[in-house]
């Protein structure tokens, strides 16, 4: 996990995408409309020649402006360009690296931009006449803010997780609704092989990607969160940018029957092992749904005296405990239910095993494996847990403050069947 001092911006305007796509100091465009205002058109000086048919205009930020945020983007808008390429120079005149937005039309630093610093953004567009047409905007960043919000991320760099684990990135203060779009699309997350996924906000201070389906095993996953700068309402601001690299295990997945009281474990895609269990009890049943394994621990006790009192509450040791929920149901290891396991539920909403199943479990799962649970008399409620699973892909794009548009496949022309390039989630 890096965060970095080098902040990003976002654009002056509101509600502006800047979706960050490929590294770019010369695309070659088709565009299709023109600037206005009071921004300064392209320019052009020739002796005699007639004007480029090209031209430029930067839209953000506007010439001269001043207490530009530091995540600020170049959008521009150019006529009749065959070739263009955007340019931004700090005081001294050195180059600032940067991406060129997927629509075309913005371009975006590499990162934050120093407060308090002078730029100047240069954009060149070239028509089928090879006459280059410029347009310039000179700016002032803000001063560094006083209210900055922390961005974190759960996962941290070259962590192997399962197939089912979100990306989970949290903030140090609520984000207002109206500014979530504008953190939304710089976000930013890139996968091989090539998996359609989406942002879900699950709180004002936290949001998490998963794939439409599970990951594929063996999936290598970087994601990206461009805010240093970037404001986030009530005059706070993003403290630096984040970048995560991840990877995804094998594909272990749990299924538990509560008709069979059994649990079938498949490693990508074959049965592995079949393990007896005994779920909860019709006073303290399982939750029926899909979660993944939330952490991991080797022994811990379990005490609910102080929840349940003396008569209902328990203190016990337990081995080979793996968290499903917050509210407490585990797959754990109870060689005195062992008798019972298979053929009735005793448990207090766990999913019991027998100490040797126990053992195998913990040493062959991952945090994020998922595991369904089915037929018992209690639902899955959803944010107990890392419950993005149960939910529908529908229902889960529902909680993405932007819209969401399914990525295109761009395998690489040199590839071989059943090679897949990386892929670029914009961050829907």
């Amino acid at each position: 996990m890096r965060a970095t001092h080098h902040r990003l911006t976002r654009h002056a305007g509101r509600r502006r995408a800047l979706a960050a796509g490929l590294l770019a100091a010369t695309l070659a465009l088709t565009s299709a409309c023109t600037g206005s205002g009071d921004d300064k058109p392209s320019s052009w000086q020739g002796s005699g020649e007639s004007a480029p048919k090209a031209a430029a205009t930067i839209t953000e930020p506007k010439a001269d402006a001043t207490d530009v945020p530091a995540s600020t983007g170049i959008t521009f808008t150019t006529k009749d360009a065959k070739e263009t390429s955007v340019e931004l120079t700090d005081a001294s005149g050195k180059a600032v690296e940067g991406e060129l937005a997927a629509d075309g039309k913005s371009w975006l630093p590499a990162g934050a931009l120093e407060y308090g610093e002078k730029y100047t953004a240069t954009v060149t567009a070239t028509g089928d006449d090879g006459k280059p047409a410029t347009a310039t905007s000179a700016f002032t960043v803000m001063a560094k803010p006083d209210k900055q919000v922390r961005i974190t991320s759960f996962l941290g760099d070259n962590q192997v997780v399962g197939v089912g684990m979100p990306l989970i990135v949290r903030f140090g203060r609520a984000i207002p609704e109206d500014y979530r779009d504008d953190v939304q699309r710089r976000m930013t997350v890139t996968t091989t092989p090539t998996q359609a996924g989406i942002w879900h906000w699950s709180s004002p201070t936290e949001v998490r990607y998963r794939p439409k389906e599970f990951w594929q095993s063996g999936t290598t996953v970087s994601y990206r969160v461009q805010a240093g700068g970037l404001p986030m309402g009530d005059g706070w601001y993003g403290r630096s940018d984040l970048t995560v690299d991840v990877k995804i295990g094998p594909s272990l997945v749990m299924q538990v029957d509560n008709k069979t009281k059994r649990m079938t474990v498949t490693r990508d895609g074959k049965v592995v092992k079949t393990i007896l269990v005994s779920l909860g009890k019709k006073t303290t049943p399982s939750s029926s749904g899909t979660m993944v394994v939330i952490e991991k621990l080797r022994k811990t006790v379990f005490d609910t005296l102080a929840e349940l009192g003396p008569e209902e509450g328990y203190r016990t040791k337990i081995d080979y405990a793996q968290r499903l929920t917050w509210g407490g149901e585990f797959i754990h290891a109870a060689p005195w239910s062992e008798g019972k396991q298979g053929r009735v539920n005793v448990s207090h909403g766990c999913v019991n095993v027998s100490m040797a199943d126990g053992k195998w479990l913990f040493e062959n799962t991952r945090i994020g494996d998922p595991i369904t649970v089915k037929g018992t008399e209690r639902k899955l409620q959803n944010g107990n847990g890392w419950t993005d699973w149960n939910m529908s892909w529908d229902d889960y794009v529902k909680g993405s403050a932007v819209p969401y548009e399914e990525p295109a496949a761009t395998p690489s022309p040199e590839a071989t069947p059943g090679d897949e390039a990386p892929s670029v989630e914009p961050t829907p």
